[in-house]
């Protein structure tokens, strides 16, 4: 064990139980995802709990597709899913495991319940069903059809398997009890009939069982020990331990344990909602940037060690809460600052004109070329040559005529540093006829070149620039919080209501440095003074702010006397 002197609990737990010989000694957890979109950020803090208590114990996790809703249900969704979850660092076991392997078992067991008087099918509809369950503090109604003989209830689940009965017609209940303070334990449902094509049965199947059915059972199948879900789960756990009191399993009787999700401010992680965030035409994909799935994150730029190390700081408990989106953040820009190399890139791009840069014997301006540090937090990432000329871009905010109060960057008769380059004073504009600036003129002390003056004059500001001559153009995609409220829907109890119409805003013709043409695909870099940026995966030269440079998260703190 590696965790440290004072473990969560699921981790005290494990150890507590190896030390107990429980399970001898075995840890065997398991992932059990639907296949019926992308994985979010949600998911990571389960990947994480899952395959990294398995990993620390020498044990083992299984990938297991809770595919028993064939409507919904995609292969498409299954290698999306393994991809994720080998991008974050694990590796799951082959071959992959799905809950439709157990169905001939499932169907079995499901028989012998019947034999034993402890399951029913039952002929009433999903609106009666529904009522005559009570709610709590007010009793349940027996069905009709729970007393029916279990020679009965066979021949009809026969039948229901043979496909005799149209969809929805009929159900298997367990026969539990009505009046059980625990609503999941009010004789819930095994099977549906249901006539559906399924992605890897085929039609072989028009009776499903439910995910509660399938889940424990799944898990004695497969061996887990330690079956780990989210705090939704914990009314269910009576009722998974009642389907394995009542079967002949192979190994030891697997124990779910439950642990509190992850919740993120400005951030909707309901499958149901994001889907319809793509079918209204909200977001462009699965893997649009302003997505919280894993697919959305990666290519926004987000790096899998900053998701698995949030992860691991916010730890594991009992009680459900909401992260913050800035810590989160401060992780991703904490890894990049790291790992980022630097590059200059102007988003609204203004023309800087050096009146008095030289011209060479040909009559063109003269180049000169600067060595720029890479990533001044990793020296072996060395240096890269930048083009200099007497027409630059820089950025458009970057210059005031009249500058407002404690405006310390380019202005009439101001000094400012170019980066790694020259000193320039601003001297005056060229508008257009509608007067707005089209350039500013300037002059450069050539005695400054690296971009300090040799009699050790200071100037308060350092400004990124680009060579016009050699400008590569891009677009570059801004980004603000998907859902304007903290918590999105408290206000109406309907999330999409917080939408932002402002979460995303494209700047076309960008101006950057040669080097960003050659940046690879899904690689970020950090634009000098802008925040990093990740290059999109399929289009060359569009990149997408992963996070900007301003640590929000330790300013969050800092207001709270943290």
């Amino acid at each position: 064990m590696t965790e440290a002197a004072n473990p969560d609990f699921i981790r005290a737990l494990v150890h507590r139980d190896n030390e107990q010989g429980t399970f001898g000694g075995r840890v065997q957890t398991r992932f059990p995802p639907e296949p019926n979109g992308y994985l979010h950020i949600g998911h990571a803090k389960a990947i994480v709990i899952d395959f990294g208590i398995a990993r620390e114990f020498g044990g083992v996790c299984n990938l297991r597709l809770d595919d028993t809703n064939p409507d919904t249900e995609e292969a498409e969704y299954v290698d999306s899913i393994i991809s994720d979850i080998e991008w974050l660092g694990f590796t799951p076991p082959e071959p992959t495991l799905h809950a439709s392997d157990y169905f001939g078992q499932l169907y079995d067991w499901a028989e012998l319940l019947i034999g034993k008087g402890l399951a029913y099918v039952d002929d009433s509809d999903a609106e009666t069903i529904s009522a005559e369950r009570g709610g709590y503090g007010q009793p349940g109604v027996e069905s009709a059809f729970r007393n029916r003989s279990p020679e009965e209830n066979l021949d009809l689940f026969r039948r229901m398997r043979a496909g005799e009965f149209p969809d929805g017609s009929r159900v298997l209940r367990a026969k539990i009890d009505m009046n059980h303070e625990n609503m999941q334990l009010r004789d819930p449902i095994m099977y549906r009939i249901r006539r559906a094509h399924h992605y890897r049965t085929g039609d072989e199947w028009c009776i499903y069982p439910t995910y509660d059915w399938a889940h424990g059972q799944s898990d004695a199948i497969e061996g887990v020990t330690h079956s780990l879900c989210t705090l939704e789960f914990q009314d269910n756990r009576a009722l998974y331990d009642w389907y394995l009191e009542q079967l002949p399993l192979p190994s030891d009787r697997p124990r779910q344990t439950e642990f509190a999700r992850l919740e993120i401010t400005h951030t909707v992680t309901s499958k149901r909602r994001l889907r319809r965030l793509l079918e209204d035409g909200v977001v462009d994909g699965w893997d649009d940037p302003r997505m919280p799935t894993l697919r959305g994150l990666r290519r926004r730029g987000y790096p899998a060690a900053a998701i698995t190390e949030f992860c691991d700081y916010i730890g594991v408990t009992k009680s459900n809460s909401r992260q913050s989106i800035e810590l989160l953040e401060s992780f991703v820009r904490r890894e990049l600052n790291r790992t980022a190399q630097r590059r200059m890139g102007v988003t609204r791009p203004l023309k800087l004109i050096l009146d008095d840069w030289p011209v060479g014997d040909d009559g063109q301006p003269v180049v000169e070329w600067f060595e720029l540090t890479n990533n001044p937090e990793n020296p072996d990432d060395g240096t890269r040559r930048v083009p200099f000329t007497g027409e630059l871009w820089i950025e458009s905010d970057d210059f005031a005529e009249v500058p407002p109060p404690k405006f310390f960057r380019l202005s009439p008769g101001r000094e400012v540093r170019l980066r790694g380059a020259f000193l320039v004073t601003a001297t005056g504009v060229d508008k257009d006829e509608a007067g707005n600036i089209t350039a500013v003129h300037a002059t450069h002390d050539p005695e400054s070149r690296g971009g300090n003056a040799p009699d050790g004059r200071r100037v308060k500001s350092t400004m990124h620039w680009v060579s016009a001559a050699h400008a590569v153009e891009a677009t570059v995609v801004l980004y603000d919080r998907l859902f304007s409220a903290e918590v999105p829907g408290e206000r109406t109890g309907e999330p999409l209501d917080d939408l932002n119409p402002n979460s995303r805003e494209v700047l076309s013709g960008c101006k950057v440095e040669p080097a960003l043409a050659d940046t690879p695909a899904g690689e970020v870099v950090q634009f000098e003074r802008l925040g990093y940026f990740a290059h999109d995966p399929r289009e060359p030269l569009l990149f997408h702010r992963t996070v900007g440079l301003r640590d929000e998260w330790a300013n969050i703190q800092k207001r709270q006397g943290k």
